[in-house]
């Protein structure tokens, strides 16, 4: 019992705030001072153990226009393949392209160097932003 009160009074002692030491107190009254924090550490550790209730999350759903398939041109069915396909899932085929042929530029991530097959997509630019990437997509989806 007397060690399950030693390791109270430890964890108590942890748990209170330490107080910058402005003064030094006389000895008597060092020893009712960490009585009082002892009592007041307490209550802060139930206060601790309460959580506020959860919020339910709302579930999301996709806008259908990304979800409708479109039929890719000659050009980009030589990349993606020419089954219709929704737009997420054109630009996730462009990306496995490019990253299984090297594609993206080693210095700036952002660019992509274009070989034959893309050069047809991207309106015969050599190299291309990932940004502008998806405007020259979308002029080849119907």
């Amino acid at each position: 019992m007397a060690a399950a009160k030693k390791s109270a009074k430890k964890a108590a002692k942890k748990a209170a705030p330490k107080k910058a030491a402005a003064k030094k107190a006389p000895a008597k009254k060092a020893a009712p001072a960490k009585k009082a924090a002892v009592k007041k550490a307490a209550p802060a550790k139930k206060a601790a153990v309460k959580k506020a209730p959860a919020k339910k999350a709302a579930k999301r759903t996709p806008n259908a226009a990304f979800m409708k398939a479109l039929t890719p041109s000659p050009e980009l069915a030589a990349v993606v393949g020419e089954k219709p396909l929704p737009r997420t899932e054109v630009v996730k085929k462009l990306w496995i392209y490019i990253k299984k042929n090297g594609l993206q530029d080693a210095k700036n991530k952002r660019n992509i160097n274009a070989d034959d097959k893309l050069k047809a997509v991207f309106d015969g630019k050599k190299t291309v932003s990932m940004f502008e990437m998806t405007s020259l997509v979308s002029k080849h989806l119907k």
